[in-house]
């Protein structure tokens, strides 16, 4: 069963996304906490949402994911953060019909689209994708900026190259 999480799955979801990160190879930058998860979800400003998949009462997956808008439709879209299912809970369909559940809130709510990214090395996710329909979007690169690269270009003076362009 696939549903909206609750408070309660707040434990829950903090250890799927430690187990996500150990998968994708980044369990040192998983600084997230169960008071961070609460805040983010369910605080008196939510910035995310979430569901959770449970098979007999237990929380085997769970998607992140929050609001995006795209100005060229006119219109908000779906950002899909996370998505995991425990490996032993894999190939039952689960992340599918996790997915099949955010495509659906997408519609309800008039959204014009539903994006998410997958790391290049991820070729079960990526065939995984592939075969529910979804596009790679090849001509985007994703850049960011965050922790002390953040912090700098807030602090400091940067001189922009002339044919840079905003």
């Amino acid at each position: 069963m696939i549903r909206a999480a609750t408070p309660l799955d707040v434990p829950s979801i903090l250890g799927l996304i430690q187990e996500l990160a150990e998968y994708e190879k980044l369990r040192d930058s998983c600084i997230s906490t169960e008071s961070l998860v609460h805040e983010a979800l369910f605080g008196s400003n939510p910035s995310a949402e979430s569901v959770v998949a449970e098979v007999n009462g237990e929380v085997t997956g769970f998607a992140l994911y929050f609001t995006n808008f795209s100005t060229f439709l006119g219109r908000p879209g779906m950002y899909l953060e996370d998505v995991y299912v425990k490996p032993e809970y894999r190939n039952r369909g689960i992340g599918k019909q996790i997915l099949k559940k955010l495509a659906t809130i997408c519609l309800e709510r008039g959204y014009g689209r539903f994006e998410w990214s997958v790391l290049d090395w991820n070729e079960p996710s990526i065939n995984f994708y592939q075969s529910l329909g979804a596009v790679a979007m090849d001509e985007w690169t994703v850049y960011r900026l965050s922790g002390e690269a953040l912090r700098s270009f807030v602090e400091n003076d940067f001189c922009e190259p002339a044919e840079a362009s905003v």
